[in-house]
């Protein structure tokens, strides 16, 4: 049964007086679309998970603790599309907590400031409370993620009259109500703010903003293992911490360690003697690496906070989380390093720097330095589309990247399917906007979303591996690899994008996919297309190559073999051979090899027995067959299979 809406109006009020126990039964019901809108409104830069949760407490807090006067604006529209729960009216209990939602949720967007206390809703939520997890709605497509990250450039009172009229059905002076209700400033210019963004009413529905159905994840165990110790330490070093916060400041050097404490180590810590290249040097210089990058951000000049990265940088201790790529170390740098950033990235403070063989990335969040994090990531002798670009920021909304001065323009490119639109990313001033990351290792590949840059070049494609630095895609024969940037290049990367997974957090500084070989299938059905793709790091040892095979209609490529630490298909050795087990559609099973071009014959030994002359090979065998590969290449050389 639905509750009577039992309304009184107020002789003080020109609305009717909604009863605690009214509100609550409102509440109740139309608790998930509230949420929704509550998510809606809040500011992107939250973070997923924080915005979750402040959903949640918004809308819960938003129960008035007595009888409360409901303003005189309808619950819903009467007509239009029928959106979640229906178009009927929701009576003055809805009124009033859509209302209350929506101030709070506007409140949460604004600044802090210092002349002033918070409000409960600028502060993180005492309740709900989720511990070891983080949690964030269900992915949509890309017109989900494009109508979101349209919503995140606007305003606040822009994002309430955008779910108000699309998700509410409000009329616009019904809108302007609720604005002005809500203390937005100017009610009439965020309409028109929002009316830029075109009216995708369904999609405001979709599982994409929806904080009711959610997906989650573990945090990151290792940090949180490193939070607890630091914890521990601290809470037993607190009498000390006491004493040395009342001690006279020495200054930035003051921070050092002991070891630091001698001329040259403290000229290379001494945020007055950081290197400032000119903004304008990569216009005539030969050089394309990360030495002509310009220093950029809002806070380059805040000596504070550069002395604070370097003296992490120097000597991180407990209260600094460290993380390096394979091979990477982690010292204090050996002279005064580069600026390439210094300021505000959604919720944090970000400071990059260069010393000529590392990118380390100091990033602090807003409200304090606690939580702080030093990355690193090695990037000696990058150039090109190596030192095209580094990761900004991550977090739950996506990856913002710092682009090279010459990039200009990026988009989002999925390349899993060649042929679907890009997303335009900017960048301003060098930062691009929120880029999706790939698929999470745990969930289904139904996506591989790159970066693609391009300057007076041409385009480069580039993917996030989960480090600092991209790795640069390319296609074409190891001695002579070609940029990603045609159809027919981005056809024979589709299929076996998805196996960029097995490389992640391995240092990788560039993939490259060969496709060796075309066989025609034994039943007739087609040609099968053989890849090579090899995965080169930053530390130059430990190579990762997979051969790949791909019939013809299958979206998806399957890894047939893998090797790690060989120099086959590589400049050093541009050779390789690998086979398969294929069933027909008939049910017959083969053995399918193929090695590169200059393979003279290939000979099947163990469980399966057969050979052939040139690089391919098929032979009838049975399903589970054990097989080995040999090779004999024109030169006379023997090469065996990869396994």
């Amino acid at each position: 049964m639905q509750p009577q809406h039992v309304a009184h109006r107020s002789p003080r009020s020109s609305g009717p007086v909604v009863d605690v126990e009214q509100a609550e039964a409102a509440l109740v019901e139309h608790y998930p679309r509230l949420v929704r809108l509550a998510y809606l409104v809040l500011p992107p830069g939250l973070g997923q998970g924080r915005r979750v949760l402040t959903a949640h407490a918004l809308v819960q807090r938003a129960l008035p603790r007595g009888r409360a006067a409901a303003p005189v604006i309808p619950a819903q529209a009467r007509g239009g599309v029928e959106g979640l729960g229906g178009v009927r009216d929701r009576g003055p209990g809805y009124a009033l907590l859509r209302l209350k939602v929506v101030r709070a949720a506007l409140e949460a967007g604004r600044p802090l400031l210092r002349t002033a206390w918070p409000k409960r809703s600028q502060l993180p939520p005492l309740l709900p409370q989720v511990w070891g997890l983080r949690l964030f709605p269900r992915s949509g497509g890309a017109g989900e993620l494009a109508l979101d990250q349209r919503l995140s450039a606007l305003s606040g009172p822009a994002r309430a009259a955008y779910a108000l009229r699309g998700l509410e059905h409000l009329p616009e002076d019904a809108v302007r109500k609720v604005l002005r209700s809500a203390g937005a400033g100017d009610p009439a210019a965020a309409i028109r703010e929002a009316a830029r963004v075109p009216a995708q009413d369904g999609l405001l529905a979709s599982p994409e903003f929806d904080p009711c159905a959610l997906q989650a994840l573990p945090t990151d165990l290792m940090r949180r293992r490193q939070h607890t110790k630091a914890v521990l330490a601290a809470v037993a070093a607190a009498v000390v911490c006491a004493a040395l916060l009342v001690l006279p400041s020495g200054g930035w050097g003051a921070d050092l360690p002991s070891y630091a404490r001698n001329p040259a180590a403290e000229a290379a810590l001494d945020p007055a003697m950081v290197t400032r290249v000119p903004s304008g040097a990569w216009k005539t210089s030969a050089r394309t690496d990360f030495s002509v990058w310009p220093a950029r951000g809002d806070l380059t000049g805040d000596r504070a906070l550069l002395g604070r990265a370097l003296a992490a940088w120097a000597d991180p201790g407990q209260a600094v989380q460290v993380s390096a790529t394979p091979g990477t170390p982690s010292g204090p740098p050996a002279g005064p390093p580069q600026l390439l950033y210094s300021g505000r990235v959604d919720t944090a403070r970000v400071v990059i720097f260069y010393d000529g063989l590392r990118i380390a990335r100091y990033a602090e969040p807003l409200g304090g330095r606690s939580g702080a994090a030093l990355d690193f990531a090695r990037v000696d002798a990058a150039t090109g589309a190596e030192a095209d670009a580094v990761v900004l920021y991550r977090a739950d909304g996506g990856i913002r990247y710092l682009t090279a001065p010459w990039v200009t323009k990026a988009v989002m490119r999925n390349l899993l399917v060649p042929s679907a639109a890009t997303l335009y990313l900017g960048p301003t001033d060098g930062v691009t906007a929120p880029l999706a990351g790939p698929v999470r290792q745990d969930a289904p590949c139904t996506s591989w979303n790159v970066l693609q840059l391009t300057d007076g070049s041409g385009t480069r494609l580039l993917t996030d591996l989960g480090e600092l630095t991209p790795a640069h895609l390319t296609v074409g024969r190891p001695a002579a690899p070609r940029e990603v940037s045609g159809a027919q290049a981005l056809r024979t990367w589709s299929p076996f994008a998805c196996s960029l997974a097995t490389v992640r957090g391995q240092g990788v500084r560039s993939v490259n996919a060969w496709e060796y070989a075309r066989q025609a299938l034994p039943d007739g059905s087609g040609a099968a297309a053989w890849v090579c793709a090899r995965a080169d790091t930053w530390r130059g040892d430990a190579p990762r190559v997979l051969a790949e095979f791909h019939t013809p209609g299958g979206r998806y490529g399957a890894v047939a073999a893998k090797a790690e630490g060989v120099a086959a298909c590589g400049a050093k050795d541009p050779h390789v051979l690998a086979g398969v087990l294929w069933k027909s559609a008939e049910g017959a099973w083969y053995l399918l090899a193929a090695g590169s071009q200059d393979t003279a014959s290939i000979h099947a030994t163990g469980g399966v027995s057969g050979s052939g002359r040139g690089n391919l090979l098929a032979v009838r065998t049975s399903q589970g067959a054990q097989a080995g590969l040999r090779g004999t290449l024109l030169s006379g050389r023997t090469i065996s299979g990869l396994r």
